[in-house]
């Protein structure tokens, strides 16, 4: 099979990042399905890259909010880190960056729209984070950090957006159907360490929307965030 080439520097120029090792950047933006497409090759997913890169993202918000906001307390600062780095957060930023077109992944994948998936948006922006965590350390990731979210932060603090979507979703849907929402996990797919949930919020019976994360609770704060929309809209 034809080897692929990778315009580095473009990628590059997007991010503000110049990797010493090429590898780790091409690494972050390899979907594990793509290496289904290429077996025999000395290729690797940017799963493990991911996890590392979530852990760093974390780190870097909470430090930042725990100095900014020294009046906060301990559950206002989580609610404020949760809304920052949720999965339509980050899989902004990834479009903000051009992320998705850089994706490699199998051409099923890309077919279903894989490119512009959130969740797969969202991963990316935590690989290519874990990417620099290893190519140049901390400091140069909490650099990355503050040009592509720290933006966020004043808005989400001031408007207060960083309630927790569930239980704004409730209040919504009380005030205007009378009634509590009901969550349905509809599917899970993928390996134990890579998992993608869809859950469904119905309304008196009906189907509103849907929501995918890496976890329930993810993908049940995705469809509380969608119907938040959708009802502050009508």
């Amino acid at each position: 099979m034809k080897k692929e080439i990778i315009d580095y520097k473009k990628i590059e120029d997007n991010i503000g990042v110049i990797f010493k090792e090429k590898k780790f950047l091409g690494i972050a933006l390899t979907h594990r399905s793509y290496l289904n497409e290429n077996r025999g090759r000395d290729l690797s997913n940017n799963e493990r890259f991911e996890f590392l890169g979530d852990a760093v993202l974390e780190l870097i918000i909470s430090e930042y909010i725990f100095n900014k906001y020294p009046t906060k307390a301990e559950g206002e600062l989580t609610s404020i880190r949760s809304s920052i780095v949720r999965t339509e957060s980050l899989a902004q930023e990834s479009r903000n960056l051009g992320l998705g077109q850089y994706l490699k992944m199998s051409k099923g994948e890309e077919d279903s729209g894989g490119k512009d998936k959130d969740y797969l948006l969202a991963n990316t922006y935590e690989a290519v984070l874990g990417a620099i965590y290893l190519d140049q350390g901390f400091e140069r990731c909490k650099d990355f950090v503050k040009r592509t979210l720290f933006n966020k932060i004043d808005e989400i603090v001031k408007n207060e957006l960083y309630i927790d979507p569930k239980t704004e979703a409730q209040e919504l849907i009380q005030a205007q159907r009378k009634t509590t929402p009901r969550y349905i996990v509809l599917n899970e797919q993928g390996p134990d360490h890579d998992k993608i949930f869809t859950v469904a919020i119905e309304i008196n019976g009906k189907r509103e929307t849907i929501g995918k994360g890496s976890s329930k609770q993810k993908a049940e704060e995705d469809a509380a965030s969608k119907i938040i929309t959708k009802l502050k809209n009508k």
